[in-house]
């Protein structure tokens, strides 16, 4: 047990540092931007590149997992976000700061799925949904330190965050090496497949996997709009400063962490994943909708919060489902779940901007639409799911 939990600890410092590096670019774009001369759309598409690589090299990821290892292929992935940070710091033209980006991608494509399927490994099916909102958690902490060290260490350079992830990355890399071993498992027929995109799409089409294929995509799209556009949102309708931004997003997030943290595995135990998926799905959209007729800081920050609680327990019940459902094919469980998920953070904020431009509700209105779309698919799955059951029953009764 002490040896899981300290295995645990380091699998969740993993994926905290990989996130932390993502959020250290967001208070250092501006002035990047001006040093180098690149425009808005550049940065888009430099954020963009991130999860275009995620999103092309998960599958592939996924399975390897499976085939290759859980260690290996976490090890790849901590060593390559630790060059691609450096890199970053380093760069003079666009070019090389896209390609570290797209290395970055590629990063998160190995270390989500490796620690999905370790954590699955060296946890029991019991304790497997808190384990996975601990994971969840650490990367919502990465996403809440990160620009708030992103800030405080542009102070001295805005090259010096990149060094420092860079630096966090390897350590964490080096880490794994020493003291990570290979979880055991049973060997699955699964392992023995050739890693191929045909493969990969027959295994998502099954009707385990398919529904949360579908809900993770649809919600994904709607959460990253949000996100996305949030600061733009309240400083075009109340000029709200960065200073009051900053402080609804990191209250908003730490007190999601909270309740996820504190509220996840009772709610789970309680109710089932496809439930919770449901729950926060509708009352994310719900709450979303609610923004946009409301004023005042007290309100903006009370809604956001309710917001991001939704959020956070959306992530760890999808992950708890697949977990559960997957048996041997953990790795590629969790990389169809990163896959999916970066899918929808590539086009996202391209239609919410769109939106945006158009009225500075309807990003919001979108939003909601598909939230409360994740839902009412959620309802209907979790129905077929349940006739299934019975209709199962029935006949084993009869026999």
């Amino acid at each position: 047990m002490k040896e899981n939990k300290f295995v645990l600890a380091l699998l969740l410092s993993s994926l905290f540092i990989a996130f932390l590096g993502i959020g250290l670019v967001v208070p250092v774009f501006p002035e990047l931007m001006d040093e180098m001369g690149i425009s808005g759309t550049t940065v888009g598409y430099l954020t963009a590149a991130f999860a275009f690589a995620q999103f092309i090299v998960s599958p592939f990821t996924g399975k390897a997992v499976d085939q290759y290892g859980r260690k290996i292929i976490l090890v790849i992935g901590l060593f390559i976000f630790g060059f691609s940070e450096f890199l970053f710091g380093i760069s003079r033209v666009v070019e090389s700061l896209f390609v570290s980006r797209l290395l970055g991608g590629i990063s998160a494509a190995f270390i989500m799925p490796a620690v999905t399927a370790f954590i699955a490994d060296i946890s029991s099916l019991e304790s497997r949904p808190k384990a996975l909102g601990y994971m969840s958690a650490a990367i919502s902490t990465g996403f809440i330190i990160g620009p708030g060290v992103g800030g405080f260490l542009a102070e001295i350079s805005i090259r010096v965050p990149f060094y420092f992830a860079g630096i966090l990355g390897t350590l964490a890399g080096l880490l794994a090496v020493i003291f990570l071993k290979e979880p055991t498992r049973q060997a699955d027929e699964h392992q023995q497949e050739a890693i191929g995109l045909l493969s990969t799409l027959k295994k998502i089409t099954a009707a385990k996997y398919l529904p949360a294929v579908i809900v993770i995509f649809i919600s994904t799209f709607g959460l990253v709009s949000f996100e996305s556009f949030f600061g733009l949102f309240v400083d075009h309708k109340f000029q709200y400063t960065p200073k009051d931004i900053a402080y609804i997003l990191t209250g908003s997030a730490i007190l999601g962490v909270i309740a996820q943290v504190l509220l996840f595995e009772k709610i789970v135990d309680r109710i089932g994943e496809k439930a919770v998926i449901g729950l926060s799905l509708l009352i994310s959209g719900i709450f979303v909708i609610v923004t946009t007729f409301v004023n005042g800081f007290v309100a903006i920050f009370v809604l956001t919060v309710l917001i991001f609680v939704g959020f956070d327990l959306f992530r760890p019940a999808v992950s708890t489902y697949l977990s559960r459902v997957a048996d041997n094919e953990q790795g590629f469980a969790g990389g169809m779940n990163s896959m999916f998920t970066s899918l929808a953070t590539i086009f996202g904020p391209i239609i919410g901007g769109w939106l945006f431009d158009i009225d500075i509700h309807y990003s919001y209105y979108f939003t909601a639409i598909l939230l409360l779309l994740g839902a009412v698919i959620t309802v209907i799955w979790a129905n077929y799911a349940n006739r299934s059951k019975q209709t199962e029953t029935s006949h084993f009764v009869k026999y």
